[in-house]
């Protein structure tokens, strides 16, 4: 039977009314330029003919997806910021979970694609607008969603169907799947858990291999070949630097056990892979790419 609890409590930040009011601001500011930078990302890519490439349409999905991916959490933070009772009804908190790890897995498999786009284009330029055709970019994004949503969709289900007799507090900024476990008293709870994070674990960890796996190719083609090695590194590192901070920041704050840590250090964690990151993406690949900031430059 569906779990009887109607509402959770988020205890999110602690302290007095003037540091909810600067964290406030804070994560105001940080939505703003979340929204404003991936706008302009997927505004640049729609509008400038020299960014019509596999690589950028890529690009224009994944800003679509960290605007979404920062929109299923930071509301809610601000909303709370303010609310002396940081409650969320059950359904709520089971709809967020599912659109988190929807947007979350997705991102990863698209990440994978995107870290694909570069090994075709790198190791098999002469076959790479055959291999990478327009049909084939589509599909990797079709993929990429359906990807994340069926994921999602069993994990979201099974934790809805815990059992949660003890307390409702949720002591954490935001629904989040780990937490919501360590609130349930299912007698089963270990193997929920490990049934769950092996569902998540298959979407993030095929996604970072097959991205290891393209680079390791790149790298060789780069170092057997020994020429235009600063071009082709200047092409993939805003991608790396992206991959690196999206995968790093969630094995640490899922992989690490929650008890081990203080609660600060969840939090921080919790707001660098589902807050900070949709911001820093359309800002790591505006400094690192000259063909994004020359459309930038043509468009002011």
């Amino acid at each position: 039977n569906l779990s009887s609890r109607t509402a959770f409590l988020l205890l999110g930040f602690s302290g007095a009314y003037r540091a909810q009011v600067t964290l406030c601001l804070c994560f105001s500011l940080i939505y703003l330029v979340t929204l404003l930078g991936n706008l302009l990302i997927m505004t640049l890519v729609w509008l400038d003919t020299h960014l019509h490439s596999p690589m950028y349409f890529f690009l224009g999905h994944l800003s679509f997806l960290d605007i979404c991916y920062s929109s299923v959490t930071l509301p809610k933070i601000l909303q709370d910021s303010f609310s002396l009772q940081k409650t969320i009804s059950f359904v709520g908190c089971i709809t967020q979970i599912y659109f988190f790890l929807c947007f979350g897995g997705s991102e990863c498999v698209l990440l994978a694609a995107m870290a694909y786009d570069r090994y075709l284009a790198i190791c098999h330029p002469l076959r790479y607008p055959a291999l990478m055709s327009k049909k084939m970019c589509h599909c990797l994004v079709v993929v990429s969603w359906l990807s994340g949503s069926f994921s999602s969709l069993i994990q979201s289900f099974l934790t809805a169907h815990l059992p949660f007799c003890g307390s409702n507090v949720i002591d954490h900024l935001f629904c989040e799947m780990p937490f919501l476990l360590k609130a349930s008293c299912s007698p089963n709870a270990p193997l929920n858990k490990a049934i769950l994070y092996s569902l998540a674990g298959t979407i993030a960890m095929g996604s970072f291999l097959l991205t290891l796996v393209s680079y390791v190719h790149i790298i060789g083609v780069v170092l057997r070949k020994g020429a235009g090695t600063q071009r082709v590194f200047t092409t993939c590192a805003s991608h790396l630097t992206v991959v690196s901070l999206f995968f790093g920041t969630g094995a640490i704050a899922y992989l690490v056990p929650h008890s081990s840590g203080s609660k600060a250090m969840d939090e921080i964690f919790a707001l660098l892979y589902a807050i900070m990151t949709p911001m820093l993406n359309p800002i790591i690949y505006s400094l690192r790419n000259s063909e994004v900031k020359e459309a930038i430059r043509k468009a002011l």
